[in-house]
């Protein structure tokens, strides 16, 4: 069957969220004295800990971290306003991101990006990749008022798309908001294999680089 279009999830899937963290947590700990009452590893280890994959919005997570290590004569609003204006700076993408795009673009493959989270900060670290002219389309869920694994928010940019779910596959590291979901719309799923998770049993393929997403969909 003909692919016409590739959906991607963002954070863990073209975003390498676990390193861009550690690289913003370990330069906000250097930049703000009172963090430094407590080790470095040990502050970073407990932040990764609490953030749960980015499940955990910061707000509760520097409340915690304030709470646990009695970290004086810091709001934890100050934090969370670093972080949103700061964590842009560190975004790191996975290797070949810019590859496997290109290539998917040569071949006049669509692309949509759809992301879980709050809208400017997502967009923001989507831009941070350097890949909105090899991107048709942006669904962040705050924005559009859907999310996934809401099968409304797949629709939805298959309809932006032109691309019936037939000739669409989606991309992502999360078994059941991405995998799952995307195949009962009717798309076809790759599962970018994350640490996080043991495995995607609805997945059509399993991929550890995203260069062997070329393949798949060209060939």
């Amino acid at each position: 069957m003909t692919i016409k279009a590739v959906l991607f999830d963002l954070d863990g899937t073209l975003l390498d969220r676990d390193s861009s963290l550690l690289s913003f947590v370990s330069h906000q700990y250097d930049r703000i004295p009172a963090f430094q009452a407590v080790e470095k590893k040990q502050f970073v280890q407990r932040f990764i800990e609490l953030d749960n994959h980015g499940y955990v919005w910061k707000d509760k997570v520097y409340q915690q971290l304030i709470e646990e290590f009695g970290i004086a004569d810091l709001a934890w609003a100050d934090c969370l306003n670093d972080y949103v204006s700061g964590f842009q700076r560190h975004c790191i993408g996975f290797a070949n991101l810019h590859l496997m795009l290109t290539k998917l673009k040569e071949h006049a493959i669509k692309v949509a990006l759809v992301s879980n989270g709050f809208g400017q900060f997502q967009y923001d670290n989507f831009k941070a990749l350097d890949i909105e002219h090899l991107v048709d389309e942006v669904l962040i869920s705050e924005w559009e008022g859907l999310r996934k694994p809401d099968a409304a928010i797949f629709n939805r940019a298959l309809t932006k798309l032109g691309v019936p779910a037939e000739h669409a596959i989606f991309v992502g590291d999360h078994p059941d908001n991405d995998i799952r979901a995307s195949r009962e719309v009717g798309m076809r799923a790759i599962w970018k294999r994350s640490p996080h998770y043991e495995a995607a049993e609805h997945a059509d393929h399993v991929i550890d680089d995203l260069d062997e997403l070329i393949a798949l969909v060209l060939f």
